[in-house]
């Protein structure tokens, strides 16, 4: 018991080093998140991984599970920062709040990709806040929503920074807002996420969040030729096997039909598969 309040305390000390402007967005988000569904977690972090560098790696399957992936983090006493693209952090007004809010930045393909990777893993391993990745690096295409195959990314910056990885596995927040376009030219791009987003309060679809055990990467070492590889793979396998019980129901095809979410992935994790 006395440990169990120790726990608390030190989690209450390290909330109140996150910056302001970002918990208050956290308490926002989770009130956003409440209204718009259900929202229900499973799993957790252990306690002995808090207040240290921590990578957590996600399924990607809509545009509003960000939303749902902070208020999940929240319920359990995380306040996580994202790696987020560099077009996010330079938007007016949205931008700022999120540079003061501690977020990494990636620019893929860029000629500074290499400097922000290193940069990236030196801010992983001096962290006390946990960092979010989606591995897949965009919405899954996978007719099923399935993980798609994605990136060596997230592996080699746990490896680089040798930090352990818990996997998040999520469904249903796909049901909330519509996955769009690719990019917003004008407001009837804006339109079909809007009807989508406005409607979910009624529909009351359920987010499932489970935040599973830490993934075994003992055997790989960073820059050892196909251990990235081998460890994305072991960390996409972890969200998978997370993912199915979330989704009994939906073995197959998801019962929402979004009829903008393009169909032309693959899951090469697709249990069966």
């Amino acid at each position: 018991m006395v440990a169990l309040r120790h726990d608390r305390k030190s989690a209450k000390r390290r909330t109140e080093r996150v910056p302001l402007i970002w918990r208050t967005i956290l308490a926002l988000d989770h009130g956003l998140v409440n209204v718009a569904g259900r929202l229900r977690v499973s799993g957790n972090v252990p306690y002995k991984l808090r207040g240290k560098p921590l990578l957590m790696a996600a399924n990607h399957i809509g545009v509003f599970d960000a939303f749902v992936l902070m208020a999940a983090c929240r319920r359990i006493g995380l306040a996580p920062r994202f790696m987020l693209a560099g077009g996010l952090l330079d938007a007016p007004i949205v931008g700022p709040a999120l540079r003061a809010s501690g977020h990494l930045r990636v620019d893929r393909g860029s000629a500074s990709a290499v400097t922000q990777f290193a940069q990236a893993a030196e801010a992983l391993r001096t962290s006390t806040s946990p960092i979010i990745v989606y591995p897949e690096g965009r919405i899954s295409h996978d007719p099923g929503l399935w993980p798609e195959r994605g990136k060596t990314g997230a592996a080699r910056l746990a490896l680089s920074a040798n930090v352990p990885v818990i996997p998040i596995s999520q469904w249903g927040a796909h049901e909330a807002v519509y996955w769009g376009t690719e990019t917003v030219t004008g407001l009837a791009d804006i339109v079909p996420l809007a009807r989508s987003g406005l409607t979910s309060p009624l529909r009351r679809p359920t987010f499932r969040v489970h935040f599973g055990e830490p993934v075994d990467l003992s055997e790989f070492k960073a820059g050892r030729p196909g251990d990235a590889v081998k460890a994305h793979a072991a960390i996409m396998r972890a969200i998978t096997e997370g993912l199915v019980p979330l989704r009994a129901d939906e073995p197959d095809l998801p019962r929402f039909h979004d009829p903008t979410r393009p169909t032309d992935g693959h899951s090469p994790w697709r249990p069966g598969t």
